[in-house]
């Protein structure tokens, strides 16, 4: 990573960004609309918006929106929500604790779709994991080459608090070591908000391009993503992912 020239000290505070959700919020659903009048002809029906426009252009911005995939963990007495992104047609990244201890894995895309898992593996290192679909993923983005600098832009795509897509706009604060995983080496920090269910967002630069991957935040409401240096080097090694472990196997 280029150097940032500032290094931030760890609050004594984290919290990962897992979302704990009620059954009862996840099947809710909206009252049936009236009945369409004979004599109009209905329009094409609008799709899903995110609730912010971010700092990307409004092609980056739809890119974002068919990249991100909503994650429900339904695990043995639990069911929490988190964030995934495609890297390819199958597979997508999101964070290790997002898929830990699951009975069953359900995934949605921006539209409404649900997306088969076919497998899910998880790192050692770094709060990362690997999602295999047996469907196909809307789009994927591009990996940046280099991971940003202090003072670059940086928009985050997830669904806090498993509800509606959202993008935040911030920038790189500067870097810190992990304070989760220490023997990971640095992170990033951005100012960027995100809430519990933004575990696993795609961090974004100003092109659209990935930069790194939200993991955590802090007591005052700075955001760890970890690099794309460092996701770049463990999906190029194939040792980095072990297949993720079933509550129902232990």
């Amino acid at each position: 990573m280029r150097s940032s020239g500032r290094r931030l000290r760890c609050v004594a505070s984290l919290a990962l960004l897992g979302s704990l959700t009620g059954c009862a919020a996840l099947d809710a659903l909206p009252a049936m609309p009236s009945p369409v009048p004979t004599s109009v002809v209905p329009s094409t029906v609008p799709q899903p918006t995110p609730t912010s426009s971010g700092n990307l252009s409004p092609d980056g911005f739809d890119l974002a929106q068919r990249i991100t995939v909503r994650i429900r963990n339904v695990g043995c007495g639990s069911l929490s929500t988190g964030t995934g992104f495609a890297i390819d047609e199958h597979t997508l990244v999101t964070n290790r604790h997002v898929v830990a201890d699951s009975a069953e894995l359900q995934l949605s895309t921006y539209d409404g779709r649900d997306v088969a898992v076919s497998a899910a593996s998880t790192a050692a290192l770094a709060d990362l994991a690997i999602v295999r679909t047996v469907d196909a993923l809307p789009a994927s983005p591009e990996l940046a080459a280099d991971d940003p600098a202090e003072g670059d832009p940086v928009t985050i795509v997830g669904y806090p608090l498993g509800g509606q897509l959202t993008l935040t706009s911030g920038t790189v604060v500067g870097s810190t070591t992990d304070p989760l995983n220490e023997n990971l080496g640095d992170v990033l920090v951005t100012d960027a908000p995100v809430e519990p269910g933004n575990s696993g967002s795609a961090a974004l630069d100003a092109d659209g391009r990935v930069i790194g991957v939200v993991y955590a935040k802090s007591s005052d409401g700075f955001s760890y993503v970890v690099p794309v240096s460092t996701l770049r080097a463990m999906l190029g090694d194939e040792t980095s992912f072990s297949p993720s472990t079933s509550c129902t196997t232990g």
